[in-house]
């Protein structure tokens, strides 16, 4: 059976923006371009507005922000629309591929030294771009104003952050798990319990740390959290965050979330992104031939068959996602 697909992060929008002529059809540049989606079944791809901790990074993320709707006026009468509750519970009748956006690193709404009123104008200002946004994330790999990203240590939940939560709660924002340090998770946690603060919790595109032991995946602690708060967790398909050497090690991480009970919370985020001009050449292949490109979920489907009933393979491959954002949006 052909399951129709969510992801839940790509870097489409960074792309688009840095890269001179970009073109979300260009199938040699990003893994995540159109035709890509399209011949692997994806009908739902969350594209995160990302911007690392600089100067210019509100100008950054309204660039982007911008690009997302330019993209959206675009492709309109080709097959690519702005997804919405409906859209989601209705997911195995849609032709479209349904886009939404996301803020990965918080940083894209105030530099460092902007007022804090300022983050929460340009986040309306987004929201009004984009519609609507899928999650948020407070931090990249290092440090910001709102905490500690995940290659930073000792550094939890700041002021600013809570600040940013208590902005968000009953919006219908989530907030993201994937790149904060384990102090800074923790802190979110529980400045959302203490303060009874409205805010679902996921990780859009984070692994598991008893399979790899890398700081940017989670460990069962805040995984048994995502599944206690019914959230949901993204399957993230880099090789740095799988296994280096060993491509079947993305299995693994699949299996590991049924067994640890988060069969209603795991779903894809691939976390394609433009890596031709990556200054880091020791992360090359940054992807497994198995899961290079968006064509590859429905190969991954068919390799956990021995191992998954009919019923768990249309939860990672949609249903989860599309419970999670179908519920949360009206």
């Amino acid at each position: 059976m052909q399951f129709p697909i969510t992801d839940t992060h790509c870097d489409l929008l960074s792309y688009l923006v840095h890269v001179p002529n970009a073109n979300p059809d260009r199938t040699e540049d990003i893994a995540c371009a159109f035709p890509l989606l399209k011949k692997g079944g994806v009908k739902f791809q969350v594209c995160a507005i990302y911007t690392t901790v600089e100067p210019d990074s509100m100008q950054l993320a309204a660039k982007q922000a911008m690009k997302y709707k330019e993209i959206l006026q675009a492709y309109q009468n080709n097959g690519i629309v702005q997804a919405d509750g409906n859209f989601m519970r209705t997911i195995q009748q849609q032709d479209n591929i349904g886009l939404v956006a996301a803020i990965e690193n918080a940083a894209g709404l105030a530099h460092e030294s902007a007022p804090i009123s300022d983050a929460f104008a340009h986040l309306d200002y987004l929201i009004q771009t984009t519609t609507r946004l899928a999650y948020i994330s407070l931090t990249h790999h290092t440090e910001n104003r709102f905490g500690g990203g995940n290659y930073s240590t000792g550094v939890g939940l700041k002021e600013d952050g809570k600040r940013i939560l208590d902005y968000i709660s009953g919006k219908k924002i989530p907030i993201d798990l994937s790149h904060t340090s384990d102090l800074l998770a923790a802190g979110i946690l529980t400045h959302i319990d203490s303060n009874r603060l409205d805010i679902p919790v996921i990780a859009s595109h984070s692994n598991f740390r008893s399979i790899w032991d890398h700081p940017r995946n989670l460990t069962d602690e805040f995984v048994q959290e995502i599944i206690r708060r019914k959230g949901i967790i993204g399957v993230n398909f880099l090789r740095a965050f799988l296994d280096v050497d060993h491509p079947e090690r993305i299995f693994d991480h699949l299996l590991y979330a049924f067994e640890q009970g988060a069969e209603n919370q795991i779903c894809f985020g691939a976390d394609f992104f433009y890596t031709k001009d990556f200054p880091d050449k020791s992360r090359f292949p940054f992807y497994f031939p198995i899961v290079e490109n968006a064509t590859k979920y429905p190969l991954v489907l068919e390799h956990l068959k021995d191992n998954l009933s009919t019923a768990q393979l249309a939860k990672l491959a949609f249903g989860n996602c599309s419970s999670f954002f179908g519920n949360l949006w009206d």
